[in-house]
């Protein structure tokens, strides 16, 4: 027997992108309802996904500090870890960011439902627990399932010693010695991680260089910083996998497949991708349109092309960031409640949390030369910088892109200790369409991180007395 609801709007995934959006809606006065899957909202990103990681990279940040600062001399001895104490808190953080979202869905009056929705119809939502059974009728859904980590077909993926991240981020053992499939910003992550706990990393990337969206004098800091520590082998491809002994023996070609080799591993941590969680929109009665991959399909109203039906986060497509879906969230609630708004960002910030951090927003010089735009670039390297040095962190560099017509600033990159905390004044420049005097005209304080932006512009205007002026 299914119990019967009705509701102004029901949010089916309770990640960023679908918390925000009901929560939104609760703020503007509409009865909304939340299905979830799993019984604590936050989805991969807070469980899973964006807090432990960041976790457990802030643990591999000090790791690294403390092994600085004794190799210098400066420090008698290096503190002992504790994995298991790394694991408490690191679940207690993410209880009580749950916590905190249970308090709200609660304080707004918000029915959570725990169960898998599948549509009946383009107004009915049935929802499965166990034995409990609903049939939602609603007025507007907004989809919110995101993304899972995409699977290789000749992965013994049964074998306990084959992780995807979610399984390295419960730090189930430190293995020796790890082999990461994928040199995005998930496998370069989890790298730094394990790094810091003592274990040897070798990283398979299929191309010919990892994170190919950032600028290449950005990356050469990069791969100056890890090539002692990291074994990256790119344009290599994984053929086969052997795990019928103590060791993985992982076969591979470099070369086309004219020459094969192998290498043993503890663990291989798969890190390739993620696709979307769209499989239960599928009806005989009506058609939620996707593309090739999967994706939903929207417009800038994020409205798929059933009209009251919206779709944001993961599910919808690249750049899949937590930060871009709750800005989604909050703009299908608006539209829901009768404004006229549209998803037109001018710049969507990206972060590789690595060591050293890596963040980028707006056009990079690759992007720049592709669209053929007229542009300038102008650079400030840590090493000149003042909290660069007293901080420990003269390995960075911060990079700005204008456009040559107009002075205006339309990109940014910057590596270096906490880049993506600087991405927001650059973010807020390029939206607000400052020029280059805008930021160098506004007084930066001294010694900080970000005052390093305004040199960058002042070396773009030729005006810098921090370094000689080309």
């Amino acid at each position: 027997m299914s119990k019967k609801i009705k509701t102004s709007v029901v949010v089916i995934g309770g990640g960023p992108s679908g918390y925000s959006a009901a929560f939104r809606c609760s703020d503007l006065g509409i009865k909304t309802i939340i299905v979830e899957n799993y019984l604590n909202l936050g989805g991969v990103c807070l469980n899973v996904g964006c807090i432990p990681s960041k976790t457990l990279l802030h643990i591999a940040k000090l790791i690294k500090e403390n092994n600085n600062f004794f190799n210098k001399g400066i420090l008698n001895n290096i503190p002992n870890l504790n994995i298991e104490k790394i694991i408490l808190w690191k679940n207690e953080i993410i209880k009580k960011l749950s916590n905190g979202l249970n308090f709200l869905a609660r304080s707004r009056k918000i029915n959570v439902i725990n169960g898998i929705g599948k549509f009946k119809t383009p107004n009915i939502l049935d929802v499965k627990n166990n034995n409990d059974y609903y049939q939602i009728e609603f007025e507007h859904a907004i989809i919110a399932t995101g993304s899972k980590p995409i699977k290789l077909p000749f992965i013994p993926y049964d074998d306990d010693r084959i992780w995807n991240s979610t399984d390295a981020l419960l730090l189930k053992q430190i293995p020796k010695k790890i082999l990461i499939l994928g040199g995005g910003i998930i496998g370069l992550e989890m790298a730094t991680i394990y790094h810091a706990l003592g274990t040897e990393i070798n990283i398979i990337e299929m191309s010919n260089k990892i994170l190919p969206l950032v600028d290449n004098d950005i990356m050469q800091v990069y791969n100056n910083s890890i090539k002692n520590k990291f074994n990256i082998m790119l344009n290599t491809k994984v053929i086969s996998i052997d795990n019928k002994k103590d060791l993985l023996k992982v076969y591979m070609t470099n070369d086309n497949n004219k020459s094969i080799f192998s290498k043993k591993f503890d663990i291989i941590l798969t890190a390739i991708g993620r696709k979307p969680n769209s499989n239960f929109i599928k009806n005989n009665s009506f058609n939620i349109q996707t593309n090739n991959d999967g994706f939903i399909k929207v417009d800038n109203q994020m409205r798929t092309n059933i009209s009251h039906i919206y779709a944001i986060g993961d599910v919808i497509g690249h750049p899949m960031l937590a930060h871009k879906g709750i800005h989604e969230g909050h703009l299908v609630a608006e539209i829901i409640s009768g404004k006229n708004h549209f998803f037109i960002p001018k710049v969507i910030p990206s972060i590789a949390y690595t060591d050293p951090e890596i963040g980028w927003v707006g056009i990079t010089e690759k992007d720049a030369k592709i669209k053929n735009i007229n542009y300038g670039i102008s650079s400030f390297p840590w090493n000149a910088l003042g909290r660069g040095l007293c901080s420990n962190a003269e390995n960075g560099l911060t990079k700005l892109i204008f456009d040559k017509n107009t002075n205006k600033i339309i990109g940014g990159l910057i590596i270096g200790y906490n880049a993506g905390e600087l991405l927001g004044e650059i973010s807020l420049a390029i939206e607000m369409g400052c020029d280059a005097e805008d930021i160098s005209l506004t007084i930066h304080a001294h010694p900080t991180f970000y005052e390093s932006i305004g040199i960058t512009t002042e070396v773009f205007l030729g005006s810098a007395t921090d370094i000689l002026n080309k």
